[in-house]
């Protein structure tokens, strides 16, 4: 059996992080903000897991340098992703599957701002379906309006738009009309890719664009997977009111300063038998080592046992 490589110190410091995320959800850019762009992605991918992810937490995490963005079933809006999109121009896949609030809309963005997009994922859900079906027409390439008088005079963004760099479309059920749609009008975009060593094109299927793996495990594949299984702790039920006749309930701060003064007078016989020992070690100590306290201790010594005898 092969053995567990240990984990590194900054995934169990992000660990310990995300297993408290709920009581820093709300100050988190406050602290964030100087954090390297690979752990904001880490936080995250932990968010997500946890149903914390949203428009606030993604905007306050959010780094031009991510080339990955996964908000697979969050609450993330078409405001926060079009702020990604604007942000992060670089993006090379995209997953908005199980997003209720996501428009075609916000994938426009995400397909005007990043064209070295070559993966996106969508569907699973009533409305990410619908919002996928909804994106056909923007992935299938167009020729722009061309007003030049000849093609010499023609730029290369005169030629066409859409998701001119997709490659991989994980769309798990999609419907046979938009199946239909893309294979001819998108030849070069693979649906739903299957494992494989090689695809028709002569490249390897990356991992991303395998619907069996999360967009974002690499993100979070050394940290703790309890990180994000931590449940809450449990409420504790409302205070029945007190009794008139009931005595004053006491404070807490004064119940630890009662307790430390307990702890102290109950240790204080233990204490001081400790310091009576550390002053004859100190005394012992001395005698061993000084030789004119030595020659004092002998002189005592002689003069004691000579008055014995006398």
């Amino acid at each position: 059996m092969k053995k567990a490589r240990p984990r590194k110190l900054v995934s169990l410091c992000i660990g310990v992080l995300g297993q408290h995320l709920e009581d820093i959800i709300n100050d988190i850019s406050e602290f964030t903000a100087f954090f390297p762009p690979h752990i904001k992605l880490a936080i995250m991918s932990i968010a997500r897991r946890r149903r914390l992810l949203n428009d606030d937490v993604l905007v306050s995490l959010v780094d031009s340098s991510w080339k990955i963005l996964d908000i697979s079933g969050s609450e993330v809006t078409d405001v926060g992703l079009a702020t990604v999109a604007r942000t992060c121009s670089n993006l090379w896949a995209v997953d908005i599957s199980r997003c209720e609030k996501i428009t075609p809309a916000a994938v426009s963005e995400i397909i005007c701002h990043c064209p070295s997009l070559e993966i996106l994922r969508c569907g699973g859900c009533s409305r990410s379906e619908f919002t996928a079906r909804g994106c056909v027409n923007l992935l299938k390439p167009k020729l722009n309006t061309l007003e030049e008088d000849s093609w010499e005079e023609l730029e290369a963004v005169d030629f066409g738009s859409g998701a001119q760099s997709l490659r991989w479309l994980v769309w798990p059920k999609i419907d046979d009309n938009s199946k239909e749609i893309l294979a001819l009008e998108c030849p070069r975009v693979i649906v739903n890719p299957k494992p494989s060593l090689l695809d028709l094109g002569g490249s390897k299927t990356p991992g991303e664009a395998l619907a069996s793996v999360p967009l974002d495990h690499s993100v979070v594949e050394d940290i703790d997977p309890k990180t994000w299984a931590v449940s809450a702790a449990p409420r504790r039920a409302a205070a029945a009111p007190p009794h008139p006749s009931a005595p004053p309930e006491i404070p807490i701060a004064e119940r630890f300063r009662l307790a430390y003064v307990e702890r102290d007078a109950r240790l204080a016989p233990k204490r001081a038998r400790r310091e009576r020992q550390h002053r004859r070690r100190a005394e012992r100590d001395y005698l061993m080592n000084d030789i004119d306290a030595k020659s004092i201790a002998l002189a005592s010594k002689y003069l004691k046992q000579s008055e014995m005898k006398n």
